[in-house]
């Protein structure tokens, strides 16, 4: 099975599997900067594991919306492309794709750096870490980003530095219904995939926006569990954005990708 029939497991089947992985992680107490640091940049990979994603990943800038960053992606050049999805040995490869509306995300963030500069931001389901690069590249104070897949951490360090960046903050709990965090910013994209997770999302950045004023952004190229969502009354549309041509063929006919605004109303009750 060639990467791209993978990457539609990804995309409709396997992404359920992830979604309970979300579901069942709890977050803990309060999580503040200090204490959620899994990687930093003092915390040499594993070389093993670095060998390997090196291996089987290629660095590319080309083919999305933001062709100044750099990242470590399966591309058609890559073997596991090509190689049956279970011969890939650390679980689904999430992080390796450039979702589109992590594209969107991080394509704004460059272009309106003032959305970040000074300010601390929450990447939420990072992945590959585009979009918290973006927020470094624009001056941001702080940046956390924040997976479920250790993977997904030490391929964003790999891709600070081919950035030429210090590794920022990474976590791999899962932070969703855990207290509140004070962020100014948190960026979430390609997240509303599954409606439970939907709903955990939608409380929990209610409850970051009401008790602390957290400015929220969410990039989706327009899949129907998103705009069926009823979260979807709550949004404001920022900028729509014409994905490339090899971003379309990768995502099945989606053609553009947008950022919204999540704006909830003050009388929501968030209990």
């Amino acid at each position: 099975m060639a990467f791209r029939g993978w990457k539609w497991l990804l995309l409709l089947g396997r992404q359920n599997t992830l979604a309970k992985v979300w579901r069942s992680r709890r977050g803990g107490p309060s999580l503040c900067w200090q204490r959620c640091c899994h990687w930093s940049s003092g915390k040499p990979l594993a070389p093993e594991v670095r060998a390997f994603l090196e291996e089987n990943t290629e660095v590319t800038n080309s083919g999305h919306l933001t062709p100044e960053i750099r990242l470590r992606l399966l591309t058609p050049r890559c073997r596991f492309w090509r190689e049956k999805p279970d011969l890939w040995p650390y679980g689904d490869p999430f992080w390796a794709i450039y979702w589109p509306g992590g594209q969107a995300l991080s394509r704004y963030i460059l272009d309106n750096p003032r959305v970040v500069k000074g300010r601390s931001v929450l990447d939420l389901g990072s992945g590959c870490g585009a979009t918290a690069i973006a927020a470094v590249m624009s001056g941001a104070s702080q940046v956390l980003a924040n997976d479920i897949d250790p993977i997904a951490g030490m391929a964003m360090i790999l891709n600070c530095e081919l950035n030429h960046l210090n590794p920022f903050p990474i976590t791999i709990k899962n932070i969703i219904n855990s207290e509140a965090g004070n962020w100014d910013l948190i960026v979430l994209g390609d997240m509303f995939y599954d409606e439970q997770l939907a709903d955990g999302l939608h409380h929990w950045l209610q409850k970051c926006i009401r008790i602390h004023q957290t400015e929220v952004l969410i990039g989706d190229p327009g899949r129907h569990q998103f705009l069926s969502h009823s979260i979807h009354s709550q949004l404001h549309k920022v900028i729509e954005y014409s994905l490339p041509e090899s971003t379309r063929q990768e995502n099945y006919g989606l053609t553009s990708s947008i950022v919204w605004s999540y704006q909830p109303s003050d009388s929501l009750d968030d209990s």
